[in-house]
């Protein structure tokens, strides 16, 4: 197996489970808290990579506004993902729909990077955005399919600081 692939592998594994623990989070606390948290389990994993790698920091001001952008960008990205599973999104819903990104990334490739789509991945992409369409088109979720936990059991374990829940 490429090395690629067993990378990419990873990724699904990893994300697939992610996808999980952030529904259940969300079930229990504010989508800020549950963002906060989120965002601190990137340090130990940032400072093991300035450890066993070290990084050239001399890059360009448009390299570093690109990474800068890319990382706000993923933030909200995630803030929305948690705001929609808190919202009531069953998981296997939400993040089915998040998944569909590349679709916009695609489009955006094409002008901007002048990248080309073939018929079959056009074809694809329809199909994925059929997908999209069809799994938006879901039923109100019970108590038991939003993994039994209600609005008003949410809010009596809601962090009391938290005043916004997005």
């Amino acid at each position: 197996m490429a090395i690629w692939m067993a990378y990419a592998l990873m990724v699904l594994i990893l994300w697939g489970l992610t996808g999980v623990t952030q529904k259940l989070s969300t079930n229990y606390v504010s989508v800020s808290l549950t963002f906060v948290c989120y965002a601190a389990a990137y340090v130990p994993i940032a400072a093991i990579v300035l450890w066993k790698q070290p990084l050239n920091w001399k890059i360009s001001g448009a390299a570093w506004l690109l990474g800068l952008l890319s990382g706000i960008l993923n933030g909200l990205g995630s803030l929305t993902i948690f705001a929609a599973c808190r919202k009531g999104g069953k998981a296997s819903v939400v993040t089915l729909l998040a998944a569909l990104y590349p679709v916009l990334t695609v489009a955006l490739a094409v002008p901007l990077l002048q990248e080309s789509v073939r018929p079959r991945e056009l074809l694809a992409i329809a199909l994925a955005i059929a997908a999209g369409v069809a799994l938006s088109y879901e039923g109100k979720p019970s108590v038991q399919e939003a993994g039994g936990v209600t609005s008003s059991h949410r809010r009596a374990n809601q962090d009391p600081s938290d005043r916004q829940d997005w």
